[in-house]
């Protein structure tokens, strides 16, 4: 089985240059929680959700209809092909830390969208430890960034090394 035996599709997107409140509405008419989000040439160059709408709001104490897409969205985005494999699509949304893959056609353009809902739905069907994988996929996804060693704690205040 492949990603496009998953995905949903047809897949919503919004214009980089769209505003979040035309995000929203296209989440709310189409029930979902992340849109990819496209440039001129309708290229995935990023992924929008309904919680960095949220945040956007909330941190730039503004009106959805006031705030870009651009300063809304992800960075950058992880991507599938339609026949990647479902072992690769838990591993693109393992390594990116993302619930929801856009599935893109050999110019980068959408054509559907792979969430992590979509694989669990699927395990009763697969035998080999999918489970187990799908597991770790989760784990992966959710997983806390380490913080680096060469970056100092907010506030300047190196943790204490004293016993207690």
């Amino acid at each position: 089985m492949n990603v496009s035996e998953l995905m949903t599709k047809p897949v919503r997107t919004c214009h980089i240059k769209d505003s979040a409140n035309v995000a929203a509405q296209l989440m709310w008419d189409n029930d979902c929680g992340a849109i990819p989000v496209v440039d001129d040439g309708g290229r995935a160059i990023a992924v929008i959700t309904d919680r960095d709408i949220c945040m956007a709001a909330y941190t730039q104490g503004r009106p959805l209809c006031e705030i870009a897409v651009a300063s809304a969205a992800s960075r950058g985005v992880a991507t599938l092909r339609e026949d990647d494999s479902l072992h690769r699509a838990e591993q693109v949304m393992s390594e990116a830390r993302v619930r929801r893959v856009p599935v893109v056609d050999s110019d980068g353009r959408p054509i559907g969208i792979l969430s992590i809902t979509d694989l669990a739905r699927q395990t009763p069907l697969f035998a080999g430890g999918v489970a187990s994988r799908l597991l770790g996929t989760m784990v992966g996804i959710c997983r806390k960034e380490t913080p680096r060693a060469d970056v100092e704690p907010a506030g300047g205040d190196a943790p204490s090394t004293a016993a207690a």
